[in-house]
């Protein structure tokens, strides 16, 4: 029931309509075109003095974003549930209900309808209440342009629509305008497409799918005469959530309207009018918290896209611009997401800990040679839901646990740092055959004050000193995950050029404290050879994956294409590689990382490795990669990469760093990872790794280094004599990975 202020309200602005009509009221005989003139002359304008976005309207329209076969729909964002469709894609029992609705003399007037504005005076006046409206559809196009126009401030945007003469007369002049310059046709497509229609639908398109779930072009006689009857209170008579009976009686009035105006006969009004209301309503799902149904693990991916959109400066000068610009801005955003692989990692992080384990096993998949992010998972719901018995972060949670970001800085991945000490090596002139004997405690030249220093000097110790002592090489050394060989190595070259190596492979030191290390004393941190410092594993997967693309990196990227609502694709959105290593030097790290899986070098020289049932997992095709263990087991890590895809897993309590995951974790994400690689390319060649030269395998002179007091106890094939079940952690007491 309309309250006597909402009345009084309506019925002035009648009244503001008389007071413009002026002379109308006493000259209502006069032709249609006389009466027009009379007001034309006061308020028309030029088509070129009127706002730029009712010349070129800037309506807002949702973005729509998709995994890589740009068909499957992960979610959409949007300010205003709208996305734009020409007049041919809606039905024409639409176009002739909201006319015979909202404007029955839409086709015979100029953008103002004197007549109209009398009839309405007149009418009203009479009844006492509000029954027909003054404004034409034109004039409602504009007030609703206006409302909304982006460029304008809440403030301008309420002065542009408040109910004031001039405002009004301002209205009437820029309805005139467009009509001058815009067919009948175009005005109602642009109408149609702007308009609200309640439950949060703007535009007929958006409108339709929320109460029938049907595109606009479907429409029904019965359905369009409904969604024509919400435009004058959309809010409070839509049937989802508001007046269902309002609605039907709304529907009556424009089936009757109809009726009049001879666009349907007075029989097919009654029988539709009679129909009950039969609604299927469905709601567009909306930012990363909203993902396509049964898939809330592509949430993680979509957050880590919303980090990356948000600092692309191609849509707008500040992340409240971009934020914008995706909400309103109708792209749409074909993702580098892979279902498939996706589909495989989740199902592998499962296989270690399930969703309501306070561990997790976050876990990245990138293709190499452009960096796009195939796969984003964990055991985790991407949900704000509250979890249950007081659980922190489990089994919902929105910290970007795989890609860091926020609160998570990453985990400490152990000795896959490694890899970072050998490439600095390689690159400043040691070849692969760099032997060193080395024991079980190496005494440093690194300074320590701690508990486990010998006299101020950092003394790390090799995890298993019967199958890592003894004379290594990077071949073998890396295989077998040597601490005391890596330490000696990186105290060779510079500890600080293993961390601009891993800087320069992508590696972000999130964690302020490895940051402030990094830049201030990287040349005394002796440890971070063996993965003391924070990474993520999309960061590691990227890394590797420079390996895999022969020393060319790139950045990491959720894109494939992004199209703007005019059709055209944005363009310099691409991959952005460079590279950064020598090929060679790509080719001769990634031979020793044939030794960790169970594979062999080009020149034979591996003789066991830490997670050699990878090879089998994968049919023998060529891979490469690296275990990690941390500190007392607080994480376990794998990464693996072949020419195609590189992939990486960390097993960790995001919440508490001291709840250590244990030894016995680390084979199942090996496996974890083994697995979803294979998955991945199943079907697909297999390609060679490219071997290295070999000057850089032996060095100027080309043959083997000769140790001074060999002590090659291991089987110098592929075979291990009782490797450790961990051997990247220590097994001896008091013996630790530091």
């Amino acid at each position: 029931m309309t309250d006597d202020r909402t009345r009084f309200g309506k019925v002035g602005r009648l009244l503001l309509y008389g007071v413009l009509a002026g002379a109308v009221l006493a000259a209502s005989a006069l032709p249609a075109g006389a009466l027009a003139g009379v007001v034309f002359k006061a308020a028309s304008g030029a088509y070129e003095d009127l706002p730029a976005d009712l010349r070129v309207p800037a309506t807002a329209q949702r973005s729509y974003l998709y995994a890589n076969d740009g068909k499957t729909l992960l979610t959409t964002f949007y300010d205003e549930n709208r996305v734009d469709v020409p007049i041919t894609e809606i039905a024409t029992s639409m176009q002739q209900a909201i006319v015979a609705a909202e404007d029955t003399r839409f086709y015979e007037h100029g953008g103002v309808d004197l007549r109209g504005v009398v009839r309405a005076f007149v009418a009203n006046s009479k009844n006492g209440g509000v029954e027909q409206g003054a404004s034409t559809l034109t004039m409602q196009y504009v007030r609703n342009v206006l409302k909304s126009d982006p460029n304008l401030t809440p403030e301008q945007r309420a002065a542009a629509t408040a109910e004031t003469k001039g405002r009004k007369i301002q209205e009437m002049r820029y309805a005139v305008a467009l009509e001058k310059k815009l067919s009948k046709q175009e005005i109602l497509d642009r109408y149609l497409n702007i308009a609200y229609f309640g439950a949060g639908a703007y535009g007929i398109a958006a409108a339709s799918q929320r109460y029938f779930g049907k595109p606009a072009s479907t429409l029904t006689l019965g359905e369009a005469s409904l969604l024509a009857g919400l435009v004058q209170s959309p809010d409070a008579d839509n049937p989802i959530s508001g007046d269902k009976q309002a609605a039907l009686d709304r529907r009556s009035y424009v089936l009757g309207a109809m009726a009049k105006l001879k666009m349907i006969t007075d029989d097919e009004a009654k029988r539709i009018a009679a129909e009950p209301l039969a609604l299927h309503p469905t709601q567009a799902p909306n930012d990363c918290g909203a993902m396509t149904s049964g898939h809330g693990d592509w949430g993680f991916f979509c957050d880590y896209f919303r980090q990356w959109w948000n600092a692309q400066p191609a849509f707008g000068a500040t992340v409240e611009e971009r934020q914008q610009a995706l909400r309103r801005g109708g792209y749409t955003i074909v993702t580098s997401l892979d279902p498939k692989i996706q589909a495989a990692a989740l199902a592998q992080t499962l296989t270690v800990y399930g969703y309501d384990n306070k561990r997790a096993v976050p876990m990245a998949a990138v293709q190499p040679g452009s960096g796009r992010v195939l796969a984003l998972a964990v055991n985790r719901h991407y949900s704000l839901d509250a979890n249950p018995n007081g659980q922190q972060n489990y089994p919902n949670t929105v910290n970007q646990l795989i890609a860091g970001g926020g609160a998570i800085d990453g985990y400490q991945a152990g000795s896959t740092f490694k890899m970072f000490t050998m490439l600095a090596a390689l690159e400043n002139g040691r070849s692969l055959d760099t032997g060193f004997n080395s024991p079980a405690q190496f005494h440093s030249d690194y300074p320590d004050h701690g508990p486990n220093s010998c006299d101020g000097f950092w003394c790390p110790e090799n995890a298993n000193p019967d199958w890592m002592d003894g004379y290594r090489t990077m071949w073998t050394g890396f295989g077998r995950s040597v601490n005391t060989y890596f330490v000696w190595l990186e105290q060779q070259v510079g500890a600080e050029k293993a961390v601009e190596m891993a800087q320069r492979l992508g590696i972000q030191f999130r964690a302020g404290s490895d940051a402030d290390r990094a830049k201030e004393s990287a040349e005394d941190w002796g440890a971070f050879t063996l993965g003391v410092a924070s990474t993520t594993p999309l960061d590691l997967a990227n890394a590797y994956a420079t390996l895999g693309a022969e020393g060319v990196y790139c950045k990491p990227l959720p894109v494939n294409s992004i199209t703007g609502p005019d059709g055209k694709e944005v363009a310099g959105i691409g991959p952005s590689c460079n590279r950064v290593l020598d090929a060679d030097i790509a080719h001769a790290a990634t031979d020793a990382a044939r030794c960790p899986v169970g594979q062999q070098s080009s020149f034979g020289a591996c003789d066991g490795g830490t997670a050699t049932g990878v090879s089998g997992i994968l049919g023998g095709r060529p891979v490469a990669g690296k275990t990690g263990s941390s500190e007392e087991n607080a994480t376990e890590t794998f990464v693996g990469f072949t020419p195609e895809l590189a992939m990486a897993a960390i097993a960790a309590n995001p919440d508490d760093p001291g709840d250590s995951v244990g030894s016995a974790v680390a084979s199942k994400v090996v496996d974890a990872v083994a697995h979803a690689m294979a998955t991945a390319l199943k079907g697909k060649p297999k390609t060679e790794f490219v071997p290295p030269s070999t000057l850089i395998a032996y060095g100027a002179d080309g043959h083997p280094n000769q140790p001074a007091n060999p002590d090659r106890s291991a089987n110098p094939d592929q075979g291990e004599e009782n490797p450790p079940a961990d051997p990247d952690q220590p097994v001896v007491p008091g013996r630790r990975n530091r």
